[in-house]
């Protein structure tokens, strides 16, 4: 059986039944329903066309819910004499249906919840176990995010910002047990950049590409943090480096960019550094600048004034920070690392000490307080 088949072709046939007249609800319940038959029957009887044979099985899982709903009759009649065979017009129904589990009405957290289950095929036990929360939880939200969307037109417009800031979700959410959700938003973004022609759903595939291209160096052994300038970078992914590179440069040439086109061209200038001495910081503020006017992103700015303080010192990296919100998250870490580069250690450790309190999850605590420790060890000498 394979299920990385089953999990491509469910959007496609969810998106087929809520074309030919199901809601959404109905639709995703009754290619469940298929999906649980071809995990049965497949194996010995194998078909043909395995999207003909889902959406055949689907469709008649959805009728005979219809037809045990007497209030549904007249409905049902309706959708049966407008059924037509072949794509709905305007293209991909596939496509559609990113739209729809994307759309502005939900909150950030229904909309991946509800793309992960309808677009990327997964079991809500899945997603779960990935989001490390009760599975009534997630089935409550998919259960919200469907009403929501129940009365909303495959036809209406979609917005390719929110897809693409619901992936980018999804991909920053990275990994865990059996579930890696930073690979699964990179399966999805590639769906989506095959089906939409969109410069920038290119440049947020080239930036995941060229972020997972890292993963495997970005931890030791016992789980913690290996920062940037640390890495070994031969751990690091080439092949990856060289798709999202290609992918970036094809996006450019079109002189259309956006913010995760910025974000990947950063990426690409600490990928095509050898080593860390070697990272083109000047291009990277520059690279920066563009992200801040694109965006006004408080985020931006930080990273930016830590990006000033590698390429014109770490006193103009301190003088930038200085005019940003110090409440900003990992300011206080931005301050401890600036504070270090520039030599007052004393300064340095209190402020990691500080991070670390403030630090958003465990890693990058321990990481935030061993720094700390080092340096205090140095003034006690």
């Amino acid at each position: 059986m394979d299920g990385v088949l089953l999990r491509s072709l469910t959007p496609e046939v969810i998106a087929v039944l809520v074309r030919r007249g199901a809601d959404f609800a109905a639709a995703e319940d009754a290619v469940q329903e298929a999906l649980i038959e071809a995990l049965r029957t497949w194996p010995e009887r194998p078909p043909r066309d395995p999207k003909g044979w889902l959406v055949t099985v689907a469709w008649r899982k959805f009728l005979d819910a219809v037809r045990a709903d007497a209030s549904r009759r007249l409905r049902e009649q309706r959708v049966v004499a407008e059924l037509s065979p072949g794509p709905g017009p305007g293209g991909d129904d596939s496509l559609q249906l990113y739209f729809l589990c994307a759309h502005p009405s939900l909150t950030p957290s229904s909309a991946v919840a509800l793309t992960l289950r309808a677009v990327g095929g997964l079991t809500t036990g899945q997603i779960a176990r990935a989001y490390l929360v009760g599975e009534a939880t997630i089935a409550q939200r998919i259960s919200r995010a469907k009403r929501t969307v129940a009365g909303i037109s495959l036809d209406q417009p979609g917005d390719v910002a929110t897809v693409l800031r619901v992936l980018y979700l999804v991909f920053n959410e990275g990994y865990s047990g059996e579930l890696d959700l930073a690979a699964e938003a990179i399966r999805l973004t590639r769906q989506l950049a095959a089906r939409i022609d969109h410069q920038e759903v290119a440049g947020l595939l080239a930036l995941m590409l060229l972020h997972h291209a890292r993963r495997s160096a970005r931890t030791r052994s016992d789980g913690s943090l290996v920062p940037l300038a640390e890495q070994d970078r031969g751990l690091w992914d080439t092949r990856l480096i060289a798709e999202g590179v290609e992918v970036l440069q094809r996006s450019l040439v079109r002189d259309r960019l956006g913010e995760y086109q910025a974000q990947a061209a950063i990426a690409a200038l600490h990928a095509d550094a050898r080593t860390a001495g070697e990272t083109d910081w000047v291009q990277i503020v520059e690279w920066y600048d563009e992200l801040v006017r694109l965006t006004e992103s408080p985020v931006a700015r930080l990273n930016r004034a830590v990006a000033v303080g590698e390429a014109d010192g770490p006193r103009a990296g301190l003088a930038a920070l200085a005019s940003l919100d110090p409440t900003l998250p990992r300011h206080t870490a931005a301050a401890a690392y600036l504070h270090e580069r520039d030599g007052d250690r004393a300064a340095a450790a209190r402020l990691y000490a500080e991070a670390a309190r403030q630090a958003p999850n465990l890693p990058e605590r321990d990481h935030l307080t061993l720094q700390a420790a080092r340096l205090n060890t140095t003034l006690r000498r």
